[in-house]
């Protein structure tokens, strides 16, 4: 497994993970210290920012888990991949997305700009 595809494996699992502790154990496993996580609709930094937007979409689909969809690309530090969101119950994805990401000195994750493909009708 590639450097890129490790850090991607553990990003997807702080997304996926399960109750509080597990979530803060899996994003200081995949962020660095000052790691930042951008889109259209957030921008935190902080392991305890992550974990709380993390916790926030968790809250906002239950039931639901992220997904690769594709390869992981990446050079020079850099990597993209795209994702679903995904519902357990019935395979449906309400939402989709790519994210660009750059790698610490250390592989884990400085920064995630992440960019939504498909998101549900409000």
């Amino acid at each position: 497994m590639s450097q890129y595809e490790t850090a991607v494996a553990r990003y997807f699992a702080a997304w996926n993970a399960a109750g509080p502790v597990a979530l803060k154990q899996a994003v200081a496993d995949a962020w660095s210290e000052d790691g930042a996580y951008i889109d259209p609709l957030a921008d935190v930094s902080g392991h305890e920012g992550i974990a709380g937007l993390i916790a926030g979409v968790h809250e906002q689909f239950p039931g639901h888990e992220f997904r690769l969809t594709g390869d992981v690309d990446g050079h020079h530090g850099i990597a993209r991949f795209s994702w679903e969101l995904v519902s357990v119950a019935d395979g449906s994805a309400p939402v989709a997305g790519s994210d660009v990401v750059t790698l610490a000195e250390d592989g884990r994750l400085r920064t995630v700009l992440g960019f939504l493909d498909r998101v549900p009708a409000v």
